[in-house]
């Protein structure tokens, strides 16, 4: 792929076809069971939360997590520092209570220098949910465009054009003791979202060419027949070619660890809305009936940490931790389910409207809701970072807040009658 080698006029024309793809469809006939006062209160539940939270910390803390009474702040370098201002920045967008913008920008002048990052991967994450919907939410591009154009830049680095993907993890190791030679990770897809809105915003197709070649070199190589994803395939960075396909933060490698098939719906998801290649919207929904048909996806929808933990090897070490539940994982796919509903019809479109209500519901009271003031102002309970690394078990996580209150915002739109999207 040569970016230098694509006339301006071919360029242009990319882009303008590109805003045109981008108009967001409505449901047809959906039929809405969650009442606009359900969705309101439980947003300013949320907002509730949020600012007790904040009143807890000191302004330059980024939340990451709270355990055994205590905050634990990452820092802006670590890939969860966009959640917590994104999060406040949905419910200001939802509550149009002021403080909460405030809270949000209060963040963003100790995130900013992560525009340079080119260590990282998820600078979509960190960027994009931070100062991406404060662009959105203000208008104000003198002060965020050159942050995310900047980043996406950083990001556009870590391309390679032998493997066609952009590399997850510099260093470590897998399980088996043998160093990653280029790793790359299903997380990776939610990164391209940032790449795309940037070529929008600076009419430029270099990173959306980068996110598609992304995106098709992930749907060829990192999914299991029946639509299931692992979590990390290694190439070979000089002949592309795939070394190895293991796991990470799964049960065992060709398990089907939950967040990562949450990360494949809403990835290929959004790159349907954003090319409208209808390769990604038939991937998207061969995810979703993956996941929702799991035989061992529980009645209340929250899946454990991984669909496959009954299965694993006799003598695990993960056994005694095989039935936590992972409510980040019911938030993020209770929202890209919203979102896949308005590209699809009829009984399936409301197939995934009456389960994202479903996994609303059970997010939104006990045991996974907290009660104001608990849970260190955390909105949500009972999420898992990674049980093979034995961090963040059963622990609240800014991430599965977010990706909950964004259902919630998405779902309050459709109830209104708006797009699902707003850019």
């Amino acid at each position: 792929m040569n970016f230098k080698r694509m006339s301006a006029v071919t360029a242009l024309v990319m882009v303008a076809q590109y805003f045109l793809l981008s108009a967001e469809a409505q449901p047809k006939s959906a039929q809405f069971k969650l009442s606009a006062s359900f969705v309101e209160r439980n947003l300013t539940d949320a907002a509730q939360q949020i600012k007790f939270l904040e009143s807890n910390i000191q302004e330059s803390d980024i939340p990451t997590t709270y355990k055994n009474g205590k905050y634990v702040n990452w820092g802006s370098s670590w890939w969860c520092s966009g959640f917590y201002p994104g999060t406040a920045f949905y419910l200001y967008e939802a509550t149009q209570d002021k403080s909460l913008l405030d809270i949000g920008t209060s963040k963003l002048k100790y995130l900013e220098k992560e525009k340079n990052n080119k260590g990282t991967h998820d600078l979509g994450f960190m960027l994009y949910c931070s100062f991406g919907n404060a662009l959105r939410l203000t208008g104000d591009s003198a002060a965020y465009k050159d942050v995310l154009v900047t980043g996406a830049e950083s990001l556009s680095t870590r391309f390679n054009e032998q493997t066609k993907t952009i590399r997850s993890w510099d260093g470590g190791k897998n399980w088996d003791g043998e160093p990653w030679t280029y790793p790359v990770i299903i997380d990776n897809m939610m990164n391209l979202e940032f790449l795309s809105q940037v070529s929008k915003m600076t009419h430029n197709p270099k990173y959306l060419k980068i996110a598609i070649t992304h995106a098709n070199t992930t749907l060829k190589n990192h999914f299991r027949k029946d639509y299931s994803s692992y979590h990390v395939v290694d190439y070979d960075k000089q002949t592309g070619n795939v070394l190895a396909k293991k796991t990470a933060q799964g049960a065992f490698d060709e398990s089907a660890w939950a967040r990562g098939q949450a990360w494949a719906l809403y990835g290929y998801t959004m790159m349907y809305r954003e090319t409208r290649d209808k390769k990604y919207l038939k991937q998207a929904r061969g995810i979703a009936d993956f996941y929702l048909r799991h035989r061992n996806l529980p009645s209340d929808l929250i899946p454990y940490w991984d669909l496959d933990q009954n299965n694993l090897p006799t003598g695990s070490k993960y056994e005694k931790d095989k039935n936590f539940r992972d409510v980040s994982t019911a938030a993020i796919v209770a929202s890209a389910l919203l979102e896949l509903s308005v590209y699809t019809k009829g009984k399936e479109s409301q197939q995934y409207i009456s389960n994202s209500e479903k996994m609303i519901e059970s997010l939104s009271k006990s045991p996974y809701k907290a009660s104001y003031k608990e849970n260190g102002g955390y909105i949500l309970m009972h999420s898992v970072g990674s049980i093979p690394h034995n961090t963040e078990i059963d622990v609240p996580l800014t991430y599965a807040d977010y990706y909950y209150v964004e259902a919630l915002v998405r779902y309050q739109r459709l109830l209104r009658g708006e797009s699902v999207i707003k850019e």
